[in-house]
């Protein structure tokens, strides 16, 4: 089936936005931090806070996302590469994440700066309670004139090894900090409207709606010490600019020219307002449990944004949840138009489905005529397949 085409959304604001901002978050990756010995680049990281600490000097707040941990703990335990079974990632990680927050603490501290750890899993992400606590944290480091280093707890997750190389983690960051701006920064510099390797590729200097994308090639694959390759980064700018945080992503020697709105890598506007805290968890943070399918009419009436979901309008149930589990609204067709939290347990729903409240209501009594999800639970969500 055909579902209904949403209206485009262009993206507003400039360069000058991140140049202006108050509260910035600077992701960069492993690759950029990490020598072709495969060690720790010393030199690289101190160019990086150097540029940071210059942002300071001029009274702004900076969040640094770091990626590096498993590479700076390669050199040291004598490993040839990137390890590919999870136990030595993870024991890479443990070494190497002490060896990195120790060399950050000592380069922030020539500037007379103090930096402050903060290790992330995909629990803090999905899981309200921590979401919150974490955003507590961060907050209160800020306050306190304190330079957060956020990276991913590689040490003891199971799927964060995996995650996006912290892409997906910044965008989320610059939202639970109220951040104005987002900068990745990477080996290459902007987005290409092809592999950078191919000669006619050309950089594309910004991107105002999803239709600057359109026959835009990018690969998945990263680095050889890093794990986020473009589509991750092109997650995170869609995370951030959908809630309306201005997102740059360009090469790492370029960080101040970034940082200053100079016309380098790529640019993402600003496509979506500041939506609450809850709002951003329910879209992009928390961990989808299943999947609602919609037919045609339910999908105009979701993306119209003002109407919750009815029994009448879905068709279709996948996966195990229970009442207050995120969960995945999808066309027949398999494209995600939203996500939101659901009211009923997965057991619950298919004497429910297709049929209308007065029906539920006559038959089952008072309780099940209700919405499966209510509009204010509900956050739409755009470009994005449902899982198989």
């Amino acid at each position: 089936m055909t579902s209904a085409t949403a209206t485009p959304v262009v993206g507003t604001g400039s360069r000058a936005d991140v140049a202006a901002a108050q509260r910035v978050v600077v992701k960069i990756g492993s690759s950029s931090l990490t020598g072709a010995d495969g060690l720790l680049d010393v030199d690289a990281l101190h160019r990086l806070v150097d540029v940071l600490a210059a942002r300071r000097a001029e009274g702004k707040q900076v969040v640094l996302v770091t990626s590096g941990a498993i590479a700076a703990g390669v050199g040291p335990l004598g490993l040839s590469g990137r390890p590919q079974d999870l136990a030595t990632a993870q024991a890479a990680a443990s070494v190497g994440q002490g060896l990195l927050v120790a060399r950050y603490a000592e380069a922030f501290g020539a500037h007379g700066l103090r930096v402050g750890q903060v290790l992330l899993t995909v629990e803090d992400t999905v899981r309200r309670g921590h979401y919150r606590n974490a955003q507590r944290t961060l907050e209160t480091l800020l306050d306190l004139g304190v330079v957060p280093i956020v990276n991913e707890n590689d040490t003891v997750a199971t799927h964060e090894i995996r995650f996006g190389d912290n892409d997906r983690l910044a965008a989320l960051v610059s939202h639970l900090v109220r951040a104005d701006g987002l900068v990745l920064l990477t080996d290459v510099d902007g987005l290409y409207d092809a592999p950078p390797s191919q000669p006619r590729a050309q950089r594309i200097r910004e991107v105002r709606s999803a239709a600057d994308l359109d026959g835009v090639e990018v690969t998945g694959r990263g680095s050889a010490v890093g794990t986020g390759g473009m589509i991750t980064k092109l997650d995170a700018v869609r995370i951030a600019s959908a809630s309306g945080v201005a997102a740059v992503l360009a090469r790492s020697d370029q960080a101040a020219a970034a940082l200053a709105g100079e016309d380098v890598g790529t640019f993402f506007a600003v496509t979506g307002k500041r939506s609450s805290r809850r709002r951003l968890w329910i879209g992009y943070a928390a961990r989808s449990q299943g999947r609602l399918v919609l037919d045609a009419g339910a999908v105009r009436a979701v993306q119209g944004g003002r109407a919750s979901l009815l029994p009448a309008g879905v068709v279709g149930v996948d996966g195990e949840f229970d009442t207050g589990d995120v969960v995945d609204l999808v066309t027949e067709d398999g494209r995600v138009v939203a996500r939101g939290i659901v009211a009923f347990d997965a057991s619950e729903l298919p004497q429910l489905l297709g049929r209308s409240t007065h029906e539920l209501r006559a038959d089952l009594g008072e309780g099940y005529d209700r919405e499966l999800v209510h509009r204010d639970d509900l956050v739409l969500v755009r470009g994005r397949r449902a899982a198989s």
